[in-house]
């Protein structure tokens, strides 16, 4: 397995340092990640094929690109994998022709023969997925046994709309999703917050969907502000600051959510993931050195083969995260770095949602305000 990363820069390609010798029109993979406007510029698409002529190619939009141990913004970044003994091949959906996220979830899995299939990587639209019914939808298909890792993509701090492409130019509502078929590949993972808990554990007592109405009982809106304190002033904006840790119903760990707004008149939140009825729930606070210890926790985790560091590792983490982090966001990068001994190739973006199971052999689960890591081994 040979990875090379490179910045996409005035049509031309740029190397990075750390990048191994990869034969180009032998590549089987490219991941290209850029702002929004980036990737949707005319003729990208086109001549990373022609570069790439062998390689399936993914191009996400996200709210900040990953490019080994730097975070940039407004760029493009591309990983290239050959591999020596795995067989790629791809699928994607679009949204628009499903009735629900559930069913683009189940319709996008089905696809893939079973067969030696060891893992599955989703880059899905992270304005119009439900990321929950999408994951749902994938586990019901997979029977949780498929290890499904990825991410939604972003569009800087606008949630507005975003992009993905899977070898096609890049557009709005796409799911694209690459399964890896081999014995010799092994692909390991791991997601951690690092957020404070602190008050009671409560329940949640009345939601749709995404939308939570009552905790306890209580206007949820109300409960929430009565716990920021003077920072409810500031909402939204301030919520990315405490988000809530939720255990879902038939649960043991617990997963977060990002509030994305609020509405005033129904005394309601609505979040980034769906917060079914019946949930625990707690809330959080940011924590600037427990967000950085969390990327080492999750690099650790992944890190499951002795004192052998992984090839390459794709970095996952939510925009809420570095909005918290500003101008120490590259410290969480380099926290897994030193993990991984400054010998594994990293890349990745930053997200609207990260796609991971939170235990080795369950199904995948969305979160937000994660770093989530996915390490590749091939042997």
């Amino acid at each position: 397995m040979q990875t090379a990363i490179y910045r996409y820069r005035d049509q031309q390609f740029i190397p990075h340092v750390i990048s191994e010798p990869v034969q180009e029109d032998k590549a089987q993979l490219v991941l290209c990640f850029g702002a929004k406007n980036e990737i949707a510029s005319s003729g990208l698409y086109g001549r990373l094929k022609n570069r790439f002529p062998a390689a399936i190619i993914a191009c996400c939009s996200t709210s900040g690109e990953i490019c080994h141990t730097e975070v940039i913004e407004d760029s493009i970044t591309l990983t290239v994998i050959q591999f020596d003994d795995t067989s790629l091949k791809s699928h994607a959906v679009n949204i628009a022709n499903f009735k629900n996220s559930y069913d683009a979830g189940e319709a996008l899995i089905r696809k893939f023969e079973p067969g030696d299939i060891s893992y599955v990587l989703v880059l899905s639209d992270g304005s119009r997925v439900n990321g929950s019914e999408l994951v749902r939808g994938m586990n019901e298909v997979s029977e949780n046994r498929l290890l499904i890792t990825g991410g939604l993509a972003g569009d800087g701090n606008n949630f507005q709309s975003t992009l993905v492409g899977l070898n096609d130019n890049p557009g709005e509502g796409v799911i694209a999703a690459i399964g890896f078929y081999g014995k010799k590949l092994q692909v390991t993972h791991g997601s951690r917050g690092g957020w404070d808990v602190f008050g009671l554990e409560k329940t949640v007592t009345r939601s749709t969907g995404n939308v939570l109405f009552e905790i306890d009982n209580y206007s949820s809106l109300a409960l929430y502000k009565q716990y920021l304190g003077p920072e409810a002033e500031y909402l939204p904006g301030s919520a990315l600051m405490f988000p809530l840790s939720v255990r879902l119903p038939g649960h043991k760990e617990s997963v977060v959510r990002t509030i994305l707004s609020i509405d005033e008149k129904t005394g309601s939140m609505i979040f980034a993931g769906d917060i079914p009825q019946g949930s625990r729930i707690r809330f959080m606070r940011a924590n600037f050195d427990k967000l950085t210890n969390a990327a080492s926790e999750a690099a650790n985790y992944s890190k499951q083969f002795g004192s052998k560091p992984p090839v390459f590792a794709l970095l996952i983490s939510c925009v809420g995260r570095k909005l918290v982090l500003q101008s120490r966001t590259e410290e969480e990068v380099e926290a897994v770095d030193e993990v991984f001994g400054c010998k594994t190739i990293l890349s990745g973006f930053y997200s609207y949602g990260e796609i991971s199971p939170i235990a080795a052999g369950e199904g995948c689960q969305l979160h937000n305000q994660t770093m989530t890591i996915t390490a590749f081994y091939e042997n």
